[in-house]
């Protein structure tokens, strides 16, 4: 081949692997969110939805798992929307789903601002500079959010291994807290399950309330799709990498689950609301009102843990993304660079940062408008992956006989068009006004954004990514010169 194909190493073991999707996609929001759920749907609503879009997940995890094993290359939904449906597409995918990456490393910095001001707030509300939407902002909370963006970023520049050891570290010590919170509760004399009732919303049916957890669920779980970005760096064999999406979607539905109903037993839930509607952080009041400080201290452990493995998994993802998408020569030549002493692709690691390092200068408000628009870029991008895995399956052997690259498999073919259905659900969830999940004007607007940014940065590169030939372009992607190899 003519053009350059830089090669990622194969350096991530299995558990390590897991441990990346399985922090990526618990991170913060387990820890930080549930009184903002709870209070949209009820606690039992929160719980249906988390784990019925668990369920979904799972669904789409079956696309996932066919095409990481058939194409284990970096790049994930950029290279499976290639094989699809084309290089167009390809962008389109990739860039959203870098938009989702991005703004997800963003939330987990943003967070741990928001903890260390539940924690110390004598300190963090100090040099406070002004107001958006409500929220006071704080040098030293912009300070700290910073910090660990730049201090996240240097240590994923050092290596792959290095991030997946301590991520799967970080993961245990999560699981951990989450059981120490769980048994805390269990003997403790105040928390009880009655404290969940009503079990829904009471001022909208319990239908709506599922449905606006479930339009986050693409928000909640991702991460558990950072297995196919580093699938090119798998030190086994590729086929295991469903079997590691599945037991990763299944301990981030449980891990959400326990944590809104921890929270929601420890009064009732809609007193813990009242209490807490002008608390920084009303999930850290509610473990506090029945395990004092010890109880703030195994959370404010645990939701650590969640914002390193958030900020590790993401760093890992967006750059192997971008790395992908700059080896196909549709971003600039930087992005294929490799570090001369680790081998990682920092340019997209040092992008990231830089984008992420904007955020924290927005304040709290600015996380729901992120949560919005990282949802939009994700569902966008497993639809790409469901319709694609769809293409490849046929009903009946009459079908494959004339799509001989096919595989006869009706019943994975109903999960990867099940898949398709609810990435579109999602994104209708997310996108139409009169839904009760649809974006603010302000998460309208970023998005825009983005997309101008993106439009940008194809009619550049577009003149040299279009003009490449085919053969020399799946190898580029797919490491092979046909797509059927």
């Amino acid at each position: 081949m003519a053009k350059e194909r830089k090669q990622l190493e194969r350096s991530l073991k299995a558990h390590w692997v897991w441990a990346i999707a399985f922090g990526s996609a618990i991170g913060w929001g387990a820890f930080v969110l549930p009184t903002d759920w709870i209070g949209q749907a009820g606690p039992v609503g929160v719980i249906i939805g988390i784990l019925l879009g668990a369920a979904l997940m799972m669904v789409i995890g079956v696309s996932y798992g066919f095409l990481i094993e058939k194409f284990p290359v970096t790049g994930g939904e950029f290279a499976y929307a290639y094989i699809g449906f084309g290089r167009f597409f390809a962008f389109f995918a990739g860039w959203f789903l870098t938009l989702g990456y991005t703004c997800i490393v963003a939330l987990n910095a943003s967070a741990l601002s928001l903890l260390a001001k539940f924690l110390f707030p004598g300190i963090v509300k100090q040099g406070y500079l002004y107001t958006i939407a409500g929220y006071d902002v704080y040098l030293v909370q912009i300070l700290i959010a910073s910090a660990a963006l730049i201090v996240f970023a240097l240590l994923n520049i050092r290596g792959a291994s290095f991030s997946g050891r301590t991520q799967f570290i970080f993961s245990i010590i999560l699981i951990i807290g989450i059981l120490l919170l769980a048994i805390g509760a269990i003997v403790s004399d105040g928390p009880s399950l009655t404290n969940l009732a009503p079990a829904f919303k009471p001022e909208q049916a319990p239908i709506a309330s599922i449905l606006t957890i479930l339009a986050i669920a693409p928000f909640a779980y991702v991460g558990f799709d950072n297995i196919p970005q580093a699938a090119e760096e798998f030190k086994f064999e590729s086929k295991k990498a469903f079997g590691l999406i599945i037991l990763s979607l299944l301990a981030a539905g449980l891990a959400y689950a326990a944590m809104i109903t921890i929270t929601a037993s420890t009064m009732p839930w809609q007193q813990l609301l009242s209490q807490t509607q002008d608390s920084v952080w009303g999930t850290g009041d509610a473990i506090e009102s029945y395990l004092g400080k010890t109880g703030v201290f195994i959370i404010a452990v645990a939701v650590s843990m969640g914002i390193f493995t958030g900020l590790n998994g993401f760093y890992i993802s967006s750059s192997r993304l971008t790395f992908a998408m700059g080896r196909a020569r549709i971003l600039p030549n930087a992005f294929r660079a490799l570090h001369k002493n680790y081998h990682t692709p920092y340019v997209g690691i040092l992008f990231t940062m830089g984008l992420c390092l904007i955020a924290p200068w927005f304040g709290r408000q600015a996380l729901l408008w992120v949560v919005d628009m990282s949802s939009t870029g994700v569902a966008i991008a497993y639809f790409f992956c469901a319709a694609t895995a769809y293409k490849f399956f046929t009903w009946s052997k009459q079908q494959r006989a004339k799509h001989t690259s096919t595989e006869v498999s009706p019943g994975r073919k109903l999960l990867a068009l099940i898949g398709m259905i609810s990435s579109i659900g999602f994104l209708l969830l997310l996108l139409i006004p009169q839904s009760p999940a649809s974006l603010g004007k302000e998460s309208y607007i970023a998005l825009a954004v983005w997309i101008l940014i993106g439009a940008v940065f194809y009619l550049v590169n577009a003149g040299r990514y279009n003009s490449i030939e085919e053969k020399e372009m799946n190898y580029l992607i797919l490491a092979k010169e046909t797509i059927d190899e």
